[in-house]
This record gives structure tokens, C-alpha cells and sequence, in this order.
């Protein structure tokens, strides 16, 4: 029995989860060496994991509008790391990041460096500031900081634009591992996935997502970690296979010139179901130019610093140095995963290809490779496919296609890893996904609820009726998000990479600017955030719909272009307009001072 408080007990509460979890996976792997199947193991680890994730939400269940929103501000700075991390290592981090790096090529690293370099804006633009001033959501900063209902409410809406197109890449995530795991259609998936969501976050909010997204992180990591070191030994590149990155590069440039790489023709890619690619060569052109590589990065990074259910997580520690020790531990847990992602991207290039390996399958004739297991299984999810286009009976290197969701999922079965890892990878995946979106949701919705509700509809509503409003608008959001998931109309890593160009586009100049030139007013932050979105999204659908772009913006780094508008637009109208008032501008320096008393104070 734990006695005490519960703050100060945490590293033995989730100590005695993580060694539960463990013993998990040991019993997962006694049952599959007694003959459980893969349905069974698949549907035990995605049911357990959620399970422990609807109890901690249960049992973090609360009626007090400082725990909902903002977890009390008592969250340590090591848990607010992990909750940060989970928060942030998505679906698109876990599942899609090694399918990206896989099929395009390293230059979609970029988005590795933008994501962890964005925290250093995070560090040292924002999050201790937004602290100390003490604001329950970000547009309570904005509507604060500049004043006017309007303001507030032009900042809600660029939050739920961006966090809308971020919640539905997660839903597609969870709906994509719980058809797998669970073999149901995706499009009942999605709805499955929602709901195991919305019971970490329903009754608790800030305070259930948190702890729910500490044990969503010791579960994701594990899952990655290990799939990863066992491989890598079982192939023998060595323990650590970080260090041995370059030589398994340039093994898989030998083994492509030696199987020689062909174009694919129009008329056979008609064949292959929608979504699937070929193995490309390993350094593609994508982000090939030094500009295209730094503009994706730029974008993420400014789109990291812009993201609302980011920012959300640094108002939960109980200081601003807190808050600045809390980035860094964030970096940290993130670090553990976005290094080893190019690592297992790799691997599982090299299981494939590489025809001294057991597991290779280029070479081997199709019959053969159409008769493996793995194969036929994701195959059925419509995430594999093999065609003989030339005839001649053997699997060439242009005539295997797989989904880039499939990579992290499959490696396991593909490297010949019992099946429980892939059990334990479609938990993790689970996690990765549910962390963001229940981050997303709750941002979403507290945002309305909060600065739209209680700040502008009904100033007087009681805590209990805000509470109410709150989880009623979790429900709608997830479920529309998870209707517009199940469309499929952007891949997941798209849909993540326009959510941070949506948030850059319309929050990221207010934000900076808010804290750091007292000169910014109502008008400026007003016609930034409005100019800003309107004119990136307008960009994106010029250059969807066939527009050139210019400049090598692209759909992917639209954010720059929105960002550039918002700036220009905000420094122009504020120097037009009439300065704040002496009293904003004091406030403006106070933020500015890490020690004292909180800005907002008791004023929510």
C-alpha cells in the first residue's frame, strides 16, 4: 500500500506500472509459446494498455477548474517531461516518422531536426513566460495579454484549425493499429480508437491526460526502443546500432546499385492499391537542396513553438523555472525516440533487401513471397502488395510495395521477432497516438469552452457548468475528428506537417511578439493571426491545385509564407495604431521577470 501524497509518491507509483508492464509482455510471451495466436495477443495488449489507461483517467477524475484545465500546476518537472513527450511523439512520430525517412529518403530528417530544434524556441521564447503569466489555455494569453473579445476569439480559431487537422492524423493512427490488431475495418476502427481517447481525458481533463500521458510514454518508448536493439543484434550491426547508422547507408546503396533500381511505368503503378509505395533509393530527392531542408525545418520549428497543446503542458508545473527544467526533460524523452528513428527505417530496409539475411525477400520468387505470413497479413490490411510487372517470376526491387504506416508495425514480424513485439509496437503505436489526440482534443475544447464560454458568452457560469460544456465538446470534436479520418484524405505525416504550418501561420508572431515587443497591440495581433491563416491557407490550395509556388515554398513549408504575412500585417497595424496602455506594457515587463507572483493570478 502507497501512503502519502500522491506527488510525492510518483516515482514509486510508476515504477511498480512499469514492472507490471514488463511482466505483461513476459506473459504475452509464455502464451504465445503455448499457442496463442496473433489475433489474441494483439487484442490482449491493445485492450490491457487502454484499460490501465481508462483507470488512471478514472481515477484523476475531478470537479475543480484549476485541476481540469491546468493539472493544479503540480506536475514535477521529470512527469511533466514524459507527459510532454508522449504529448508530442504522435502517431506521425511512432508510426509514420520511419516510413517517411524509409521511402524518401533521409532528407526528411529535416522534420527531426525542425521538431527537436523547436524546443529550443519553446525554452527560450516562450513557455517560462506564458507561465508566469499564468493563463489556463493560449488564447487566454492572447485575449489577456492584448485585450478584446475578438482577439481571444481569432486565436481559438486558429488553435482548432491546427489542432483539428493534428487530431485527425492521430485518430487515422489509433484507427490504423486497432484494425490490425483488432481485424476490423478501418473505418469502424477510427471509432474505436476515439473512444479509448476520450476515456483518458472525459473526466479528468488536464489531470487525466497527464498521467495517463506519463504511462502512455513508458509504454511507447519501450516499444520502440526494443524492436530496434533486438533487430539490430539479430542482424549484426551491432548492440547500439546508432553509432553503425553510415555503414548499414551505404550497404543498402550497394545492395540498390546491385539489384538495379527501375522506374516503375504508369500502367503498372495503376496495380497497386492506393497509398503503398516502392522502395526508393535511399538518399531520394527529396530535400535534396540545402534550402529545401532548412525551409521544413524552419517551418517545424517555428510550428512546435505555435502549438497549443505544447504550450498547454508547460501551464501544469508549479513555476516558470520549473516550467524552463521541464523543456529540457522533454527534449531529453523525445531524444530517446527521434534518434533511433532513422536507425529502425534502416533496419528495415535492410531485412528486406538484403539477400544474406533470412528475412530478405528481393530475389525470391513471387510465389514464394506471396506465401509468407507476415505478407498475406498486411496484405489483407491493403498495406503490402507484390506484382510480377517483367513476368519473369522473381520479386525485382520495383515490384514490392508497402504502406509507410506498415514499416514500424511490420518490422518486427518481417526481422522474424515473435510476435509478441508486434503486439507490444501496435501498444506503443496505440499510445503514441492517443497521448496527442487526447492533448489535441483537450486543447480544442478547453479553448472553447474557457475563452469562447466562459470568457465571452457567459462570464458568470459556474465551474460545474464549464466542466459540462468541456466534456460535451470533447465528445463532438473527437467524433467529427474521427469522421474525417475515416475520408483517408491526407496520409498521416501530411496531415501532422500542415497542422504546425497552420499554427506558425496564425499564433506564432502574436505569441513571440506578445511576450517580447510591448509595443504589439489589439489591432496588430488581430490582423496577424486573421492575415496569417487566410493567406497560408490560401497557399496551400494554390499549390494543391496546381500552383507553382515560388521561393521553394511548398505544401508542406506553406507556414513560412503565412508566418511572413502575419509578421508584416502585425508590426504595420500596431505601429498605425494606438500603443497599449501603460498598464499592458508594465504587464509586459512583469512577464519578463522569472520570480514573483503569477500574472492572472486568482483572476480565472
Amino acid at each position: 500500500m502507497i501512503k502519502g501524497n500522491f506527488i510525492d509518491n510518483l516515482p514509486k507509483v510508476y515504477g511498480i506500472y512499469t514492472g507490471g508492464f514488463l511482466a505483461f509482455i513476459i506473459i504475452m510471451s509464455i502464451a504465445e509459446q503455448m499457442g496463442a495466436t496473433a489475433k489474441i495477443i494483439g487484442i490482449c495488449f491493445v485492450a490491457f494498455t487502454v484499460a490501465i489507461y481508462a483507470i488512471i483517467g478514472y481515477l484523476s477524475r475531478t470537479a475543480q477548474a484549476d485541476a481540469y484545465y491546468v493539472a493544479g500546476r503540480q506536475v514535477p518537472t521529470v512527469f511533466n517531461g514524459m507527459a510532454t513527450a508522449a504529448d508530442w511523439m504522435s502517431g506521425a512520430s511512432f508510426v509514420a516518422m520511419a516510413g517517411g525517412i524509409y521511402f524518401k529518403g533521409y532528407g526528411y530528417m529535416a522534420l527531426l531536426v525542425g521538431w527537436t530544434g523547436g524546443y529550443v524556441l519553446v525554452a527560450s521564447l516562450l513557455a517560462p513566460y506564458l507561465r508566469k503569466f499564468g493563463c489556463y489555455t493560449v488564447p487566454d494569453f492572447i485575449g489577456t495579454r492584448y485585450g478584446g473579445n475578438l482577439s481571444r476569439f481569432m486565436a481559438v480559431v486558429v488553435l482548432t484549425v491546427a489542432s483539428f487537422t493534428y487530431v485527425t492524423a492521430q485518430i487515422n493512427a489509433t484507427g490504423t493499429i486497432a484494425s490490425v490488431a483488432l481485424d476490423i475495418p478501418f473505418q469502424y476502427a477510427v471509432y474505436v480508437g476515439l473512444i479509448s481517447i476520450l476515456l483518458c481525458s472525459m473526466l479528468g481533463g488536464m489531470r487525466g491526460v497527464t498521467w495517463t500521458q506519463v504511462a502512455q510514454y513508458i509504454v511507447l518508448i519501450i516499444a520502440y526502443l526494443l524492436p530496434v536493439f533486438w533487430i539490430s543484434n539479430k542482424m549484426g550491426a551491432g548492440f547500439f546500432p546508432h553509432f553503425m547508422l553510415a555503414d548499414e547507408v551505404s550497404r543498402i546503396a550497394e545492395l540498390e546499385a546491385q539489384f538495379g533500381f527501375v522506374k516503375n511505368s504508369a500502367e503498372n503503378l495503376k496495380e497497386v492499391p492506393k497509398g503503398l509505395a516502392g522502395i526508393t533509393k535511399a538518399h531520394s530527392a527529396v530535400n535534396a537542396t540545402p534550402w529545401a531542408f532548412i525551409s521544413l525545418a524552419l517551418a517545424m520549428m517555428m510550428g512546435t513553438a505555435s502549438l497549443p497543446h505544447v504550450m498547454m503542458r508547460y501551464f501544469t508545473t508549479p513555476s516558470v523555472k520549473a516550467a524552463r527544467k521541464s523543456v529540457g526533460w522533454s527534449l531529453f524523452f523525445i531524444f530517446l525516440l527521434y534518434s533511433s528513428a532513422p536507425m529502425l527505417a534502416t533496419l528495415s530496409k535492410l531485412s528486406l533487401i538484403d539477400p544474406s539475411l533470412p528475412t530478405g525477400i528481393i530475389g525470391k520468387s513471387i510465389s514464394e513471397v506471396q506465401a509468407i505470413d507476415w505478407y498475406q497479413n498486411w496484405n489483407q490490411a491493403n498495406l503490402m502488395f507484390v506484382s510480377d510487372f517483367n513476368g519473369n517470376g522473381t520479386l525485382e526491387l520495383n515490384e514490392f510495395f508497402m504502406g509507410g504506416k506498415a514499416v514500424v508495425l511490420a518490422t518486427p514480424e518481417i526481422a522474424g521477432l515473435p510476435y509478441v513485439i508486434s503486439g507490444l509496437v501496435a501498444a506503443g503505436g496505440m499510445a503514441a497516438a492517443m497521448s496527442t489526440a487526447d492533448g489535441l482534443i483537450l486543447a480544442i475544447a478547453n479553448a472553447i469552452s474557457h475563452d469562447v464560454y466562459y470568457k465571452i458568452i457567459d462570464p458568470k457560469a459556474e465551474t460545474a457548468k464549464r466542466l459540462v460544456v468541456a466534456r460535451v465538446l470533447l465528445v463532438v470534436i473527437g467524433f467529427a475528428g474521427a469522421t474525417i479520418a475515416a475520408l483517408e484524405i491526407q496520409g498521416i505525416l501530411g496531415s501532422v506537417i500542415w497542422a504546425f504550418d497552420f499554427a506558425m501561420s496564425g499564433l506564432f508572431f502574436p505569441l513571440v511578439l506578445g511576450v517580447w515587443w510591448k509595443r504589439a497591440n489589439k489591432e496588430g495581433a488581430i490582423a496577424g493571426m486573421a492575415l496569417g491563416l487566410i493567406s497560408g491557407a490560401a497557399y496551400l490550395v494554390w499549390v494543391r491545385t496546381g500552383g507553382s509556388g515560388f521561393l521553394g515554398i511548398t505544401q508542406l513549408t506553406f507556414g513560412i509564407f503565412g508566418s511572413a504575412v502575419s509578421l508584416v500585417a502585425m508590426v504595420v497595424v500596431s505601429l498605425m495604431t494606438q500603443a497599449p496602455n501603460a498598464a499592458t506594457q508594465k504587464m509586459v515587463d512583469e512577464v519578463r521577470v522569472p520570480a514573483g507572483k503569477s500574472i492572472l493570478g486568482k483572476q480565472h
